[in-house]
């Protein structure tokens, strides 16, 4: 038997929440819980329902849902979300992935994407039928499908997956960031998002930049290569 889902949609047009809603529960072990039009009814009902699955948009009229994903980030919510959107630059994508989206449909999208989607959701919450044994590096890595190859080339120390997530961080950022920002954007360490930052410095994927104050050491800061953009174009 299928794992029970509670959806919640939070999405503005009420014709679309209607198809996906119909194409959800053609599953019957999937329940549509909520529906929200805006950021602040998103957010409402994901407090009261506590649902197991978020389908987010990111156009929406208060406001964008890139930054309800990042505020439920930001206040510990680790329910599984996934954007469903109109929204196809790779911007939006990249800070979605960066802030723990396990998933991105671009509209439109089949009925059998997002049947996958759910059962790609389900697979993510499915106890196994025994206790599962302790993994080494070589099995975590079979199960974030890195190749051995990437894996060996990576020095000691440096797991694939957390590498990646700090290069988003810092990609989707924009501008010239401290090791302490990026580590609190990907809930590490000061001292270990430093030491990624560095990796990245070294193999040709980010920068180093010095700022000087008026005293004291200078501050180091990083950002990815060949990255032009500005605050301002990120706001």
């Amino acid at each position: 038997m299928s794992a029970r889902v509670r959806v919640l949609l939070v999405e503005d047009d009420l014709r679309v929440a209607r198809v996906n809603r119909d194409l959800l529960e053609r599953d019957p072990d999937v329940h549509v819980v909520g529906s929200a039009a805006t950021c602040a009814q998103g957010d409402a009902l994901a407090q009261a329902l506590s649902p197991d699955l978020i389908l987010l948009d990111v156009h929406l009229p208060d406001g964008s849902g890139l930054g309800l994903l990042r505020h439920w980030r930001t206040q510990g919510r680790t329910t599984d979300i996934a954007l469903i959107t109109a929204a196809d630059d790779e911007f939006s994508v990249r800070t979605a992935l960066a802030h723990g989206a396990f998933d991105y449909l671009i509209k439109p999208f089949t009925g059998a994407r997002l049947a996958e989607l759910v059962a790609r959701h389900r697979a993510r919450h499915t106890p196994a039928a025994a206790p599962a044994p302790r993994l080494d590096q070589a099995s975590l890595d079979r199960l974030l499908g890195i190749s051995a190859s990437t894996a060996e080339a990576l020095p000691r120390g440096i797991d694939p997956h957390t590498l990646e997530r700090v290069y988003l961080a810092l990609e989707v950022t924009g501008r010239p960031t401290s090791a302490e920002e990026i580590g609190d954007r990907v809930a590490l360490s000061r001292v270990t998002a430093w030491r990624y930052l560095e990796h990245l410095v070294r193999v040709g994927r980010a920068q180093l930049d010095h700022q000087y104050g008026l005293a004291g050491r200078p501050a180091k800061l990083y950002r990815a290569s060949g990255d032009t953009a500005t605050e301002t174009d990120l706001s």
